[in-house]
């Protein structure tokens, strides 16, 4: 059985969403009052050797195994141009035989990223992974709840400012943007399921590394009224991603903020989307 870290948080109510989002078409506002019960909390995302537990026991086959492709960064490639671009995605490339355990497709591996989060995975391997471990997933208001780490009002977890005291902390893209053609001068991608410091609740890596899948199915309207426990529409072609990734970047992403969110559909597997998990 997968060792997964838990943290108890108290609940309560809080802040959610923001005013100033930078992408309208995204929902973060309005901010509401928003109260949720206490739960139990992963540390961290879903590892690469917790879903390879999983695997060797279950013998699951993700999605992406299954379709027999899956989108990857397009710099991460030794000849992006040799790949289909999905329509309005022009970072990604659909690579034949990426999946979790070849995320760049084939001859890459994850035996040097065992704790890494896993990638390209879709809600369902999600859910699957989840009924194995009788865990779940979060909700969006619990999860950004947990993001905030009892810090009211601010856009990350440790504070109004991208880095603290010049320090970085957050895996989220430098230098020139990513849609940029420019060869990199540094390696980019995962990092560890523990890199750089907690925030107040001791959970790690809230935004930036990897998007986070949450339980909530998408909607961009949502009552100002103050709320216990929402949930999102009970039915939708999309659910909500929160906290941003590797390739998050200021010039045309600014999601890596706690009240950041997104639509993704619910057969999406991508190199930079995974979870973590939740319990009562």
């Amino acid at each position: 059985m997968v060792n997964i870290d838990f943290i108890e948080l108290p609940g309560g109510w809080f802040n959610m969403g923001a005013a100033d989002a930078p992408h309208r078409e995204d929902g973060e506002g309005p901010i509401r009052r928003v109260w949720v019960d206490k739960f139990k909390v992963s540390k961290t995302a879903i590892s690469n050797r917790d879903f390879r537990d999983f695997v060797e026991v279950t013998k699951y086959k993700t999605l992406a195994e299954e379709i027999g492709s899956s989108f990857v960064f397009f710099q991460f490639l030794n000849s992006p141009d040799d790949y289909d671009t999905p329509f309005q995605m022009p970072i990604w490339r659909s690579v034949p035989g990426a999946y979790w355990s070849a995320p760049e497709g084939p001859g890459s591996n994850v035996s040097k990223r065992l704790n890494h989060p896993v990638v390209h995975i879709s809600l369902r391997d999600v859910l699957a992974f989840c009924g194995w471990c009788n865990v779940r997933l979060l909700s969006e208001a619990e999860w950004e709840y947990a993001a905030r780490g009892d810090l009211e009002g601010q856009k990350f977890p440790w504070g109004d400012d991208l880095q603290l005291n010049g320090n970085k902390m957050a895996n989220v893209w430098e230098g020139s943007s990513p849609l940029s053609k420019s060869k990199l001068l540094k390696k980019f991608g995962t990092v560890k399921i523990d890199a750089f410091e907690p925030n107040n609740f001791g959970l790690y890596n809230m935004v930036g590394n990897t998007w986070e899948l949450v339980g909530d199915r998408f909607t961009n309207l949502h009552s100002p009224r103050m709320q216990k426990n929402p949930k999102g529409p009970l039915n939708g072609k999309n659910v909500v991603i929160k906290g941003g990734s590797y390739l998050c970047h200021e010039s045309y992403c600014t999601r890596y903020r706690v009240s950041s969110r997104q639509a993704v559909k619910l057969d999406s597997t991508t190199g930079h989307i995974g979870f973590r998990v939740a319990f009562n």
